[in-house]
């Protein structure tokens, strides 16, 4: 019986592929269709409630317990497993489940997994498309290889507040970056075919706007106008949307007083109906049980009505669903046509990544863990490459740097040689033991080690709760028990010794993670304190940066000959760390967030709007927008970043006016008028100068490298469309407005460089 049913399944697969053939745009939709028509007329409600159940091993949910529900056919996917044999042996219980539905397998895949690349904040700094591309490529194909189709990445949340922990996750302040980084995530991921062997399903998230969080407070509340929304904050998701992302992850926040997760205008209104998404919807972890908190839901079988209701599929960590779906539906406070169209959701996934016909795609139960992660399958090569385009240089007084490899170095801090911090968060498939650490990559660049001398310096802070809460003993970030006066003598010792002093301070990866956040962004009192010392020896000092977020580091900056933004760099940052320090690369990093002065000017990002007081303004007096004790302006401006060579640009217009059916074509001549070959980012900016509302005084809308040998000259074209000049107007339409637009180019935001043409009406 078993194999008249496998070779009508093979019949109807290839029959399937005839028909295809035969038609361009194929009859597949309407196949899919049939087949799932016949397996959810096949399914109990019961069963039907285990697709939209995704369940993690642990705590009192045993592997054997899994297991057992599984084959039982009240689970239909898996997260946070992603090793032999269990994977293999839940997809063969799911197949001898009543219907045989195989799982979906997922795991947080953010920046790498054998292989770690720089954290997301550091791989936006690229500004690289190639580079953001071989980040995703290598995830997938390392992420797939371990017999996982499905993550939970990219996050395009929109983040203007650096307290809030997970900064580090997405790609910044910018909704055109942003847009740009998630769209390549999705498609260089997911592939062109979801069937690809190689393909692994992203999940956009947060949606939505979980990056506004107020305070920067983790899980906290986001109050925002809809115009705001769709004009900034909403725009990568949409971009992922369009690329193909087939899954999409709910934030944990209330959005305008309604939790996301019970948010039907979000989840329906805007995403299914205005959007067309019709892929599947999962709630984050834990976030139906959350609705009770958030005073929605009198309990948790309201809580289940409430989520369904607005438009989740899929139960994240669910607790409740195979409980309280039947009892609602036999109620008639949920109907089974809402049951249904979330399951098929489900099925329909599973359909088109080839599950199916394949369910054993890349599972391999004789694959172990050591084989799995061994060093010779990392992708060492492009994680390298990567990282070192993520670094950004933001001093470098006297052309200190790069250094000569003869010289004597003291390499000084906590964060110089830990291999788990410069993993970074949401690493957890990284193997710590494979990291290169900055002091492993200097020593092995300069080829003699009686050169580079070593000094812990002080810990990343003196807070004992600090270490308790991050857990950061053991393995994870050092803690030296000696007293710190101790610790910064010694430090100061090898200073004195040498002819550059290189400190490594920032932030421990667990400082920049979900459920981190903080109030003082700038260094613990004992790095501050270690650098004062090293200071004082007179010998040139480099700062390197090592952190999650952007930090309040004017004291810092003063004190630098020069400074170097690193992020975590992943596994091979201690390599690009050195290749960048001795010039064998030159950094071409810019900044995806502007970095404050202080906390009390947050939120500062460049794409403001105008104001009718606007600082500077003549005969006004102190009565315009300022502080009397800081800046306007932040530290380091959004874009910025710094080469050890220099570049000159102008630019010119295809024309002065443009009319909706037209465009406009920028030529930006470069030249490296320096004497180190070195890649420059020509960044193009737009201000609509007048409309019916107020608009930014800069957006960004394209960006592009050229990389230029010493006084080589180049050209870089954008162009400007119609569609670009769009916005949502006073009446929340999506328009372009006739009149004068400011064309800006430069190498970073803070560019006066400007031209001007007029929209013709």
């Amino acid at each position: 019986m078993m194999i008249k049913k496998l070779a009508l399944f093979l019949f109807f697969l290839v029959f399937s592929g005839l028909l295809l053939a035969q038609e361009p745009n194929g009859d597949a939709s309407a196949e899919k269709k049939v087949f799932i028509d016949n397996l959810l007329s096949k399914m109990t409600l019961q069963e039907k409630v285990g697709q939209l159940r995704l369940v993690s091993v642990g705590g009192d949910l045993t592997l054997n317990k899994v297991l057992d529900q599984i084959q039982a056919g009240e689970i239909g996917g898996i997260f946070n497993t992603v090793v032999e044999p269990d994977l293999s042996q839940m997809q063969e219980r799911a197949l001898k489940s009543p219907n045989k539905i195989p799982l979906f397998l997922g795991f947080d895949v953010i920046h790498g997994h054998r292989t770690v690349f720089p954290i997301n904040l550091g791989i936006a700094s690229t500004w690289d498309r190639s580079a953001i591309a071989k980040a995703a490529e290598v995830s997938a194909d390392e992420a797939t290889s371990d017999g996982l189709n499905i993550t939970w990445a990219p996050m395009v949340d929109i983040t203007r507040d650096p307290r809030w922990g997970r900064v580090s996750e997405g790609f910044g302040e910018d909704p055109y970056l942003t847009s740009e980084a998630g769209r390549i995530f999705v498609e260089k991921m997911q592939k062109q075919s979801l069937a690809d062997k190689k393909s692994l399903v992203t999940s956009v998230k947060h949606f939505a706007l979980y990056g506004a969080v107020e305070g920067g407070r983790e899980y906290n509340s986001t109050d925002m106008s809809e115009r705001k929304m769709f004009q900034e904050y909403l725009v990568p998701y949409k971009a992922a949307i369009d690329a193909g992302s087939r899954v999409v992850m709910v934030s944990l926040v209330s959005v305008n007083g309604i939790p996301a997760t019970a948010n039907h205008w979000l989840l329906t209104e805007v995403l299914r109906n205005q959007w067309h998404f019709d892929g599947v919807v999962v709630s984050d972890h834990g976030a139906i049980r959350e609705l009770i908190n958030h005073g929605v839901a009198s309990d948790p079988k309201d809580a289940v009505r409430v989520a369904i209701k607005a438009g989740i599929d899929i139960s994240m960590n669910d607790e409740y669903f195979l409980q309280f779906v039947p009892e609602l539906v036999k109620e008639g406070a949920i109907s089974e046509d809402e049951i249904n169209q979330a399951c098929r959701h489900v099925l329909e996934l599973k359909y088109d990544m080839g599950l199916f016909s394949d369910p054993y795609r890349n599972l391999d139960p004789k694959l172990d863990i050591e084989t799995m992660f061994a060093n010779d399958r990392l992708h060492r090569k492009e994680a390298r490459d990567v990282a070192r385009r993520s670094i950004v240089l933001l001093k470098n007084n006297d052309e200190i740097l790069p250094l000569t490899k003869n010289k004597k170095i003291a390499i000084v801090g906590p964060l110089a040689d830990s291999q788990r911090d410069i993993l970074g968060s949401w690493s957890g498939a990284g193997r710590v033991n494979l990291a290169v650490t900055p002091l492993e990559g200097i020593k092995r660049a300069v080829n003699n080690s009686n050169s580079v001398s070593y000094a812990f310096g002080a810990n990343l802070s003196d807070d004992a709760n600090l270490y308790r809460f991050l857990n950061l003993y053991g393995e994870t970030s050092k803690f030296d028990n000696r007293p710190a006066d101790k610790m910064i003598t010694e430090a100061v010792k090898i200073a004195k010794k040498a002819d550059v002093v290189i400190a490594f301070v920032g932030e421990a990866e667990g400082m920049a993670h979900e459920s981190s956040s903080r109030t003082d962004l700038s260094l613990p009192a004992t790095q501050k304190q270690l650098l004062k010392a090293l200071k004082k020896t007179g010998k040139p000092l480099v700062i390197v940066l090592m952190n999650g977020r952007p930090l309040t580091l004017s004291e810092e900056y003063a004190q630098a000959d020069a400074m170097l933004e690193t992020w975590f760099l992943g596994t091979e940052g201690g390599n690009a760390i050195a290749d960048v320090l001795f010039g064998d690369y030159n950094p071409s990093g810019k900044l995806p967030m502007s970095f404050p002065y202080n906390v009390g000017q947050i939120p500062v990002y460049y794409s403001h709007l105008n104001t009718g007081r606007p600082r500077g303004t003549e005969n006004m007096g102190k009565y315009t927008t300022s502080y009397f004790d800081s800046p306007n302006e932040p530290l380091f401006p959004f874009g910025f970043g710094l080469s050890y060579t220099n570049f000159a640009m102008d630019f010119s217009l295809s024309s002065s006016e443009m009319n909706k059916n037209g465009e406009i074509i920028v030529k930006v001549n470069v030249e490296n008028i320096g004497n180190k070959e070195g890649m420059q980012t020509v960044q193009l900016y737009l201000q609509d100068v007048t409309a019916s509302v107020s608009r930014p005084v800069k957006e960004l809308i394209g960006f592009e490298n050229i990389s230029l040998k010493p006084h080589e000259k180049g050209e870089v074209e954008f162009v400007i469309k119609y569609d670009m000049l769009k916005f949502w107007n006073d009446k929340m339409q999506y328009v372009a407005e006739p009149g004068k637009f400011n064309v800006f180019i430069g190498s970073d935001s803070t560019t006066q460089n400007k031209q001007t043409f007029t929209l013709l009406d």
